[in-house]
């Protein structure tokens, strides 16, 4: 069996308390954390910024997050697992490139969370910069149609930037390419990045929903969730400056006006209710420039215990309801 990934060598082993697991060939469990450093670098000083350090940093804020697995936890009406004694999560560690084959790291997440499918478990991946969504979500084509939900300030429809495809300006350009993916609603949207006119021009083009920050603060979440289809499969990509930077300061790009907790945490809850969320990333995090209570890394890590409560309560993981793959 391909080791496709590595515990982590400091600070804590695993996030929120889970088992560690890296053998991932036959792994049956219901929620497996996975962590995604590197992504597609634009150039050589790109190979070590700052966002390759984030998994490790919100594993390493673990007790902040969550004081004790089986306390009450208000924003999942329940302890973390919900009392349950047979969810099994797990942290899988990292998936690191090998200097010797270039790139390849994308081919072993990409297989790494096929094998968490195959095994029934919800993946929850941390990256690392956003040209990871890219080989995780190609990981989904036995579970078509899945409609991608994307939390961002920036529109990431680059074809490509210095040659490179996959790399964090792409990944939403890329999902469009892939036939499993029917649907794609972006939403946080404001300020500039790296897209230009004729990226957007593409984007409105191919019918993504693109839902700015300020529509979203006007009508509220309740009224997007009306705008995504109901009873399907959901991708949830989360990238951290679709947060507002009061709540998510450690990021490379900040801009005021963006996404609040409260109106993530909705969204996370409202498409657990509406359907199927198989999978979810965190992306874009610089632990460097967190504040010194790591409010960033503790904004994430709730989001995921949103995630994890909200699809325990819906009954993701009863022994009779679990998702199949084909893969």
């Amino acid at each position: 069996m391909e080791k496709l990934t590595s515990s982590p060598r400091t600070g804590h082993k695993t996030l929120l308390y889970s088992e560690l697991a890296t053998d991932l060939e036959g792994l049956q469990a219901d929620i497996a954390i996975i962590g995604m450093p590197f992504g597609a670098a634009y150039g050589p000083r790109s190979y070590t910024n700052d966002q390759t350090n984030a998994p490790q940093a919100i594993r390493d804020v673990t007790d902040r997050i969550v004081r004790h697995p089986d306390h009450y936890d208000f924003d999942i009406d329940g302890p973390l697992l919900q009392g349950r004694s047979d969810i099994r999560f797990v942290d899988c560690g990292d998936v690191l490139p090998d200097l010797a084959k270039p790139g390849d790291h994308y081919r072993r997440v990409e297989l790494a969370v096929r094998h968490l499918l195959k095994g029934h478990a919800l993946p929850i991946v941390l990256g690392g910069d956003h040209g990871i969504t890219t080989p995780v979500l190609r990981a989904y084509d036995s579970l078509a149609p899945v409609t991608l939900v994307h939390v961002d300030a920036h529109l990431d429809w680059r074809d490509e930037v210095n040659g490179v495809k996959e790399g964090l300006s792409s990944p939403i350009r890329r999902a469009s390419e892939m036939k499993h993916v029917a649907k794609i609603v972006q939403i946080g949207l404001r300020a500039q990045g790296s897209g230009r006119p004729q990226d957007y021009e593409f984007a409105k083009n191919y019918g993504s929903v693109m839902i700015s920050a300020y529509e979203l603060h006007e009508v509220g979440m309740p009224a997007i969730l009306e705008r995504i289809p109901g009873g399907g499969n959901y991708y949830l990509s989360i990238d951290a400056d679709g947060l507002d930077p009061t709540i998510m300061p450690a990021v490379d790009g900040p801009a005021p006006g963006g996404v609040t907790f409260l109106q993530a945490r909705a969204l996370i809850h409202g498409l657990v209710k509406k359907g199927r969320v198989v999978g979810m990333d965190i992306v874009e995090i610089q632990p460097a420039k967190d504040s010194a209570n790591k409010i960033t890394c503790v904004t994430a890590g709730r989001l995921i215990v949103n995630l994890i409560g909200a699809s325990i309560r819906a009954g993701y993981f009863d022994r009779t309801g679990r998702a199949t793959s084909t893969n």
